[in-house]
């Protein structure tokens, strides 16, 4: 039963987009078993989206033979690659249905937008450094991840345009959570995000009617935020 479950999510995950399993499959395969499934990731979607992404493709050249290591890894412009646990962490945490838009702040090499894209309807995704903006947004479109939309921008105000978002995935932290991103979150809408700025941790967190409710969080060590909050 399981087998033709995650055969079947594959051939779902993989429709239209050049995210085949064919190079490097045996250390997707590795780190998905040692690092996600021996600690506490169960979603069958998250575990088949990170059987499925090549990371491979998203870090610099010089990286590559670490891309599948349990760490984050350098991709320039002091900006990192999230280590593969917290990317599924996140993930798992979000509870991303096939009809979700998803907001992600912090688009940096674009391996969290590809994952978050084979479980949403739409991923919106803003970075603020323009270089990792434009070969994000590169990346994405010659590897056929065609419901994900990057922009370079201040992630601090999030993207008005599309909202309100069913969830929101920030990956840089900040020393509190952006109103406009609590603003253009849907009620009953998930957020995942890292707070603080020596200390930091993981927030998941539901928007209720009467404010935010912490639903589960995780020490972690994320880059900081940039931009202006009122920019």
């Amino acid at each position: 039963m399981l087998a033709a479950l995650l055969s079947a999510l594959s051939s779902c995950a993989g429709a239209g987009r050049q995210t085949g399993t064919g190079d490097r499959e045996a250390e997707r395969r590795r780190m998905v078993e040692t690092q996600l499934q021996a600690r506490d990731i169960t979603d069958v979607r998250v575990l088949q989206a990170m059987r499925t992404v090549r990371r491979h493709l998203f870090v610099p050249d010089e990286m590559r033979s670490r891309a599948y290591d349990d760490t984050p890894l350098p991709i320039g412009y002091d900006q990192t690659i999230s280590q593969p646990y917290i990317v599924a962490f996140m993930t798992q945490a979000l509870n991303v249905g096939p009809g979700d838009v998803v907001l992600e702040i912090g688009t940096g090499s674009g391996y969290q937008a590809a994952v978050l894209s084979t479980l949403a309807k739409a991923v919106y995704s803003i970075e603020i450094v323009e270089p990792l903006a434009a070969r994000a947004k590169a990346t994405l479109s010659e590897l056929g991840f065609a419901n994900v939309e990057v922009r370079a921008g201040n992630g601090y105000l999030g993207w008005a345009e599309h909202a309100p978002y069913d969830r929101m995935m920030v990956t840089a932290a900040p020393a509190e959570v952006p109103p406009a991103l609590i603003e253009q979150l849907k009620i009953g809408g998930l957020m995942a995000i890292p707070v603080g700025t020596f200390e930091q941790e993981l927030r998941i967190l539901r928007k209720t009617p009467s404010g935010l409710e912490l639903v589960q969080t995780l020490p972690v060590r994320f880059v900081p935020m940039t931009g202006k909050p009122d920019a």
